[in-house]
């Protein structure tokens, strides 16, 4: 057997059984776990994760994949909790301790501590008869048969298993509490779906001085003149009492340039696009830049409850603001 056809037989054979790994957790999502999520869904504070080595750094994960979808939760390390960080934790959380074994002994260790202050504390084991799992108020049982590690030593299979039990439980607990995805941006403001769901027209629309306009009766060169300032590729036509009359963009130029009108002598009334497209400012920009494809259309202006135009964006706009 080459060495290729060796790493390629390796890598197919760990992930074969960390799948079994995976397909054996369903059957046991039964009455424990819906305990589990009850304790949780029932708690005041918040899900303190904890877990050594390989378990901590997927209790880091499911800490924050809680967090992430509504479940207020953050990890501790039970080594430095031993050491001063038990006080981030409050009679008013629930533990959720991570130990394949279930007697590591950085945990083994909290536990007369989390009793005495009466705290829930729910494991994930891979040892059911374990210290761990029965000090627990329940046990999620996250054994597996053996590791995809041929030494059977590395957490392989394990840690798999336990993240995906994580997973399982984030989701139950997100469906159970309605999550919703304008939820999910406020805790991913910075992400794409965060400046879809949450970023409006007031945010990146032009408005004030940098919001060109011209008055019925203008020249069509002075309306160009106004564009060309601002920069924005169209300009808002005000009536005598200030509200929108009408919009001339960049293309309604270049029809207007076809027909050999006289910019100097045409009136821009004689050439606008009566009304046009508007948004609102509290309206989503995403709503907006539907709009515009709908519509197939690179600006819209912003008018206030009057009518009255307040501000106007483009393409450009929603693309640096990352809506797009």
């Amino acid at each position: 057997m080459t060495q290729s056809s060796q790493l390629i037989e390796a890598a197919q054979r760990t992930i074969g059984l960390e799948i079994e790994a995976v397909e054996q957790l369903r059957s046991r999502i039964d009455e424990h776990f819906v305990r589990a999520c009850e304790l949780i869904l029932a708690c005041k504070g918040r899900v303190v994760v904890v877990g050594m080595g390989k378990s901590g750094h997927i209790g880091n994960k499911i800490a924050a994949t809680l967090a992430s979808t509504g479940t207020a939760a953050f990890f501790v390390h039970p080594a430095e909790a031993s050491h001063g960080d038990m006080g981030m934790i409050t009679r008013d959380d629930v533990v959720l301790a991570l130990s394949n074994s279930g007697t590591t002994n950085e945990i083994v260790t909290l536990l007369p501590l989390i009793k005495r202050l009466g705290i829930t504390l729910i494991s994930m084991t891979g040892n059911p008869a374990s210290v761990l799992a029965k000090a627990a108020a329940v046990n999620l049982d996250a054994s597996v048969a053996a590791e995809a590690c041929p030494l059977n030593l590395a957490p392989t299979s394990s840690t798999t298993a336990s993240l995906v039990l994580g997973d399982a439980l984030a989701i139950a607990l997100l469906e159970a509490r309605g999550f919703t995805a304008e939820d999910f941006a406020f805790s991913h403001p910075g992400g794409a779906l965060g400046r879809r769901l949450l970023l409006k027209v007031e945010h990146v629309m032009h408005s004030g001085a940098q919001l060109p306009q011209v008055k019925r009766g203008t020249s069509l060169r002075e309306a160009l003149l106004e564009m060309t300032q601002k920069g924005l590729g169209m300009t808002v036509v005000l009536d005598e009492d200030g509200g929108l009359a009408g919009v001339f963009t960049d293309g309604d130029l270049r029809r207007t340039l076809d027909k050999g009108i006289d910019v100097r002598q045409t009136q821009i009334d004689q050439v606008m696009t009566a009304r046009g497209k508007t948004a609102t400012a509290d309206m989503l920009a995403a709503e907006a830049l539907k709009i515009m494809e709908d519509n197939k259309i690179n600006a819209l202006v912003v008018i206030d409850e009057q009518n009255r135009p307040i501000g106007a964006l483009n393409m450009h706009d929603l693309l640096r603001a990352g809506v797009m």
